[in-house]
């Protein structure tokens, strides 16, 4: 199972040729997983924030195919790819123009990796690819 989004391209992506500066899309990867926290896990990172946890990215690859450009609508999907003990990677990609890997962690109150939480976990086998 997959969740996905349309991501607009918007001037503050873009360099002054037009084109989305690569930093940006990592920014989207980590916006991709954020949502997906919010609409599907339904524990978004304000809560667990406040809570005193956290999941931090911990590995990131992105390969780059082919440019965005200003005005431009891009289809993101995200897919749960591996879920451990205590992290989870994710597979994300904006159609033809990037893939990624997003690998993030459960940290709790005591900022060392934790087991996830069983609601947390049983979303996350939920979308397991």
């Amino acid at each position: 199972m997959s969740y996905s989004r349309i991501i607009p391209i918007e001037f503050c992506h873009c360099d002054p040729a037009g084109i989305v500066f690569y930093p940006r899309y990592a920014e989207m990867v980590n916006s991709m997983v954020e949502n997906f926290f919010i609409d599907e896990v339904e524990y978004p990172f304000a809560r667990m924030m406040a809570a005193g946890q956290g999941m931090p990215t911990v590995r990131l690859e992105i390969d780059f195919r082919k440019p965005s450009r200003l005005g431009d609508r891009l289809e993101w999907q995200l897919r749960v790819e591996h879920v451990g003990r205590s992290s989870v990677r994710f597979l994300v990609n904006a159609g033809d123009r990037l893939e990624a890997r997003s690998t993030v962690v459960w940290m709790d109150r005591d900022f060392t990796p934790s087991p996830w939480p069983d609601h947390i976990r049983q979303t996350l086998e939920a979308h397991h690819a």
